[in-house]
């Protein structure tokens, strides 16, 4: 897949932090969610394979899409557990499907799997995720 293919596929999400590492959107419905990475040598560590930290990044995204795509009444999520296994380097463009197995009135529990450009398995992980309205406004201070 070349750079113009990828930058058509998905749509880039509104968040600072995920503009930066080229973070692309594939899906997000029904509990559900979908991204998707073509890994820069800057995503790399010093062994030339994704750092750990771009791939749970990549993994924290993906399961709150799912958490928040699953959600009726349309609350934004923050996450409160992220547990990830890396199972063997990742290269290329890599992909995590996520999916929400259970949802309370405040908290939202995924599973997902990152996946490389072979399709295979590079990482699993859960996470939870507490619901919540709207983050407390900022309080200006008095100049």
């Amino acid at each position: 897949m070349d750079k113009k293919q990828l930058k058509e596929l998905g749509v880039e999400l509104d968040v600072p932090f995920l503009k930066l590492l080229g973070v692309r959107c594939l899906r997000a419905d029904l509990g559900e969610g979908e991204v998707l990475l073509s890994l820069k040598p800057e995503h790399n560590n010093s062994w030339q394979v994704a750092h750990g930290g771009v791939l749970l990044t990549l993994m924290d995204v993906g399961m709150a899409i799912a958490a928040r795509a699953g959600d009726a009444a349309g609350r934004g999520v923050v996450t409160i557990e992220l547990k990830t296994n890396f199972m063997q380097a990742a290269k290329g463009v890599i992909r995590v499907a996520a999916k929400t197995v259970h949802v309370t009135p405040t908290l939202a529990f995924v599973e997902a799997k990152l996946y490389d450009e072979r399709d295979a398995v590079c990482c699993m992980g859960s996470a939870t995720f507490k619901y919540f309205k709207e983050l407390p406004a900022k309080k200006k201070v008095a100049s």
